[in-house]
């Protein structure tokens, strides 16, 4: 069973916070080194200095993210609301010249104890987990929503914004610094809240985004169950603030992860491409808008991957399907017919022979532009281009009990840290 509850959230107080745009910022795991400058430098008291504080030499970031945080509830540039409520929440964006609109709502989702609704589908690591553990001890409070989907059958979300959102105007309406347009509305209706939380009692809850912070949550809840000798069903340590959105909506875009890849400096090209060719064919692509085009047209019949070294883009076509049942003979066929999965262990692992924890020789990013940059920019790197995750794949993995390969999914545009914010009691 799926719990869901309303909560007294934390907010910016908009008489001192005259433009909130300057104090949100998006979820701390894909913010570049220059964009956490960029946000520190927007406002002292934009939410990334609690959320991922500098590292200062002799400063431990996570107790001084403690007292920033006391500090402005002290100050009231936090405000806790007087009752406990849902919130709506519409994100207008645009992708590839049209303009779309995700809808969904952010509330707390009870952490499993028995049975199982909530699955995720990609693999966690170790340190990214004990930063955020070491921060929410510290603060005690979720800084940010977790990223839900479900298959919203009763159409809870539609008719929700339906019957009582349209007509309303936000408390929060802002434009971030992507043009990506976002409203919120405070549902605290006892009626309204009770059909939200029946709606959603049955329903499977996938995990898109927030894997690390789901884990940290119920690791810290495993803490001060064993501190305290046991916890009250209630406590605000078994939940977790997370955004809902349906899995079917046309406003929900997936993007592709693409993978930054330092090589030994004496491996060249035509050293580079024999042994990809030993499992793909090469086809060499000199426009980028075309070798875009068509690795994303070659994605919906085959298996394709794109590379760009030495301004020339490649695309890569598996040659036999059965080569995928020599790679992870430990995993399902599901899993091997990803194409992360393919890039990861026949063209990095097999032929490149890379350590895929290699956090120095692989770098992730879902901006092309960036990665096509760094590569002609410095003759160490190949950028190699991978097509969208679907969702059924997503929810098919996730079902199995397998986890997909770390960074494979990113799920578009960003819930934005700093509009709620769930403290525990």
């Amino acid at each position: 069973m799926t719990k869901i509850a309303p909560f007294k959230a934390l907010v910016y107080n908009q008489e001192k916070i005259k433009d909130l745009s300057q104090v949100v910022c998006p979820p701390y795991d894909i913010i570049s080194p220059a964009k956490q400058i960029y946000y520190h430098e927007s406002s002292p008291y934009n939410l990334i200095h609690i959320l991922l504080g500098r590292d200062i030499a002799g400063e431990d970031k996570y107790r001084r993210a403690k007292r920033y945080f006391g500090d402005w509830l002290e100050d009231q540039i936090l405000l806790q609301e007087k009752s406990p409520a849902i919130y709506f929440y519409s994100q207008q964006y645009h992708l590839r010249g049209e303009v779309r609109t995700r809808l969904g709502f952010i509330a707390l989702l009870g952490l499993e104890s028995k049975g199982k609704s909530i699955f995720g589908h990609e693999h966690t690591r170790l340190e990214p987990k004990e930063d955020r553990l070491r921060l929410l001890r510290q603060v005690k409070a979720n800084l940010s929503p977790i990223f839900a989907v479900f298959s919203d059958h009763k159409r809870i979300i539609q008719r929700t914004y339906q019957q009582h959102v349209q007509d309303q105007k936000p408390f929060i309406d802002i434009v971030d610094d992507e043009k990506t347009a976002h409203k919120l509305w405070k549902l605290d209706s006892p009626e309204v809240i009770s059909g939200i939380i029946s709606g959603m009692s049955a329903e499977n809850i996938f995990i898109a985004d927030g894997h690390h912070r789901y884990e940290v949550a119920c690791a810290y809840r495993e803490e001060l169950k064993k501190k305290l000798g046991g916890i009250p069903e209630d406590a605000g340590c078994n939940y977790i603030l997370s955004y809902f959105t349906n899995v079917e909506s046309r406003g929900l875009s997936i993007l592709p992860i693409h993978r930054l890849v330092k090589l030994n400096p004496a491996l060249d090209v035509k050293n580079l491409l024999t042994p990809i060719g030993e499992y793909f064919d090469i086809e060499e692509i000199k426009e980028k808008e075309r070798f875009f085009f068509l690795l994303e047209k070659a994605g919906e019949t085959e298996h394709v991957l794109g590379m760009y070294k030495d301004r020339i883009y490649r695309l890569l076509r598996l040659k036999n399907i059965k080569m995928l049942d020599k790679m992870a003979a430990d995993k399902s066929k599901l899993y091997r017919s990803l194409d992360v999965s393919i890039l990861n262990y026949l063209v990095l692992k097999t032929a490149l022979k890379m350590d895929l924890d290699d956090k120095e020789g692989i770098v992730f990013s879902a901006n092309t532009e960036e990665l096509i940059g760094k590569v002609n920019s410095d003759g160490r790197f190949i950028a190699f281009f991978l097509n969208p995750v679907k969702m059924r794949e997503i929810m098919s993995i996730a079902l199995s009990g397998e986890r997909m390969p770390a960074k494979s999914t990113y799920f578009y545009p960003k819930v934005l840290s700093g509009l709620v914010v769930n403290k525990f009691d």
